[in-house]
């Protein structure tokens, strides 16, 4: 009984979780519903700036810690209604938070299983993490390939050590949701001027851009793999 209740706080973020995607409320923040709504919500930010930015980051921190796909588009939003440096600086804080609350939930439902065997496959990706523990970790973190939750549950599974989680995710994860929020800056400076959502949105360089830097980072994996084999042909 007392193993079932380690898992408790997981299973209550993966309710709250399944609780937000059903409700859809994440629809709302998708680019195409957030423009024309932007000069309005834009006035409403700058009459309560600080009340707006805890909003921001609080809504990012329990979308992070449930694990739900879909976040970047709140990502997207802190970025459209934000602008690139704020909106950066406020989905990191929700990020880096909601990542903690994951990890820590998660890594008490699984407990201490260092010492335990574990069969094939998973045996030697145990090992070969803790061979190479932090270029592993930011490796994970780094690639937009991985899902950022999955990869918290995982780190939190290898027994990741608490500082290392914290300082790959502030700064791997800090990459991502700049490259992320500066799409959405972009996005919702293309789309004001266009008033609407056409092909030649991803023409423009304030969204081509991003979404190219996107692309170099899907890219890691086989540039890391590539130096492997090299590294060992010599």
């Amino acid at each position: 009984m007392k193993r079932y209740r380690a898992f408790l706080p997981i299973f209550i973020l993966i309710a709250i979780g399944i609780a937000l995607l059903a409700s859809g409320v994440l629809s709302r923040f998708r680019p195409e519903h957030l423009a024309h709504e932007q000069a309005a919500l834009q006035a409403q930010i700058a009459l309560h700036p600080l009340p707006a930015a805890t909003i921001h980051i609080g809504a990012v921190t329990l979308a992070i810690s449930t694990g739900i796909p879909g976040v970047v588009v709140l990502i997207l939003a802190g970025g459209m209604l934000f602008g690139t440096w704020l909106g950066t600086l406020l989905s990191s804080i929700g990020v880096a938070l909601g990542a903690l609350i994951l990890f820590l939930a998660s890594r008490h439902a699984f407990g201490d299983h260092r010492g335990v065997d574990a069969p094939g496959l998973v045996g030697r990706l145990r090992n070969g993490y803790h061979a190479h523990p932090i270029s592993y970790t930011f490796f994970l973190r780094l690639v937009p390939f991985f899902p950022f939750g999955g990869v918290t549950v995982a780190l939190a599974w290898l027994r990741c050590p608490l500082w290392l989680f914290l300082v790959a995710t502030t700064g791997g994860g800090a990459v991502m949701t700049g490259i992320e929020t500066a799409l959405g800056a972009g996005l919702a400076k293309t789309i004001g001027e266009k008033q609407a959502i056409t092909a030649s949105l991803f023409t423009d360089p304030a969204v081509l851009i991003p979404l190219l830097a996107m692309g170099l980072l899907a890219l890691v994996p086989i540039a890391v793999s590539k130096w492997r084999t090299a590294a060992k042909v010599q």
